[in-house]
């Protein structure tokens, strides 16, 4: 009998949320289990509210938990939980090191993994299918079919009322058209251009008398700052005011949100909402488009694309087309369509 489970995701925004349905179905196949998540102090606050879990656990692997003394001070507080089964979709030897030290006895994890040869079964990883498919594989052996397969934040209350807030401090009313925008990412060549954002952003509001949001967290403050700054029409500047769950809170009111292939991407479609996602330097092919339907994609097909799984500080032929070829017009017919839908 399993009845304690440790899920173990220490990687980004966007990899947690795409583990929800996974959570959801584990749920689902050990109702009177334990369930244990184990992520990074940046990626907590995504799960704060899962009524799937009993509890989160954060290992602050990069700053305050770093080394190789702190990693064993997890080991044993991980051993002490006394955990049956361990599932891993982070595909990372220390994922892979910290189930094993701690004597875990079933642990499931994917093939590819640098750590494979530790896990007592794996599984093999799908490189074709969406991520929420292949984290799912991970319980193949226990069930036949997962019917619900959605990502989903749960934004409390409290979270609602802020963002609420936030909107009617802005001038904004619930019944208006609103666009939310996420024109961040860690990577330069996923970024669409600035200036591109900032036309589509006039055009949303000129032409589709939409409400334009900026979002994102406060590293993209300055990009968002620096879009408004670039535009004939005045947006709300919201980055570095919420945090992930009230930035769902946000996405829930909006007909439409814009991004880059980011985290918020799976922050809308987790609050069912549809998405016109940008893709640049990276391809939907990896498994990170936004999950679900309802939702555009915008690339361009180029020979030297993907140049890499995670996107660059640069491009490496120095053309950039990836990016630059994708147009304002393009990107805000597609807005429209998804505006008028929702209508």
């Amino acid at each position: 009998m399993v009845s304690r489970i440790l899920i173990i995701q220490t990687a980004f925004l966007g990899d947690v949320i795409l583990c929800t349905p996974l959570i959801k179905a584990t749920r689902k196949l050990f109702p009177h289990s334990f369930i244990s998540f184990l992520l990074i102090p940046e990626t907590k606050n995504i799960l704060e509210n899962n009524p799937h879990l009993n509890e989160v656990i954060v290992y602050d692997k990069r700053r305050k938990d770093k080394g190789l003394k702190n990693f064993f001070k997890m080991v044993k507080y991980v051993k002490e939980k006394d955990f049956d089964l361990a599932i891993i979709p982070h595909r990372y030897l220390r994922s892979a090191l910290l189930a094993y030290f701690a004597k875990i006895p079933q642990r499931i994890g994917f093939d590819k993994s640098s750590g494979s040869f530790l896990f007592t079964q794996k599984v093999t990883y799908q490189s074709n299918w969406h991520e929420v498919l292949r984290n799912l594989s991970l319980l193949d052996d226990f069930t036949g079919d997962i019917l619900d397969k959605t990502p989903e934040l749960f934004p409390s209350f409290q979270d609602f009322s802020y963002a609420q807030e936030l909107l009617q401090d802005s001038g904004i009313k619930e019944n208006e058209k609103i666009v939310g925008i996420a024109p961040g990412s860690i990577w330069a060549t996923k970024r669409w251009l600035p200036e591109r954002f900032a036309e589509v952003s006039d055009l949303l509001i000129k032409k589709a008398g939409a409400k334009v949001i900026f979002l994102g967290s406060k590293e993209d403050e300055k990009l968002c700052l620096e879009i408004a700054n670039l535009m004939q029409e005045k947006p709300v500047v919201l980055a570095g005011r919420t945090n992930i769950l009230q930035s769902a809170a946000i996405m829930s009111k909006c007909k439409v949100i814009l991004s880059n292939d980011s985290a918020p991407v799976h922050i809308a479609s987790a609050m069912k909402k549809p998405v016109v996602a940008i893709f640049g330097s990276t391809i939907p092919g990896f498994g990170f488009a936004p999950y679900g339907k309802g939702h555009l994609i915008i690339e361009k097909k180029m020979d030297c694309r993907p140049c890499g799984i995670h996107g660059k500080n640069k491009c490496p032929k120095k053309h950039f087309k990836c990016v630059t070829e994708i147009t304002t017009s393009e990107v805000f017919e597609a807005l429209l369509t998804k505006i008028n839908i929702q209508e």
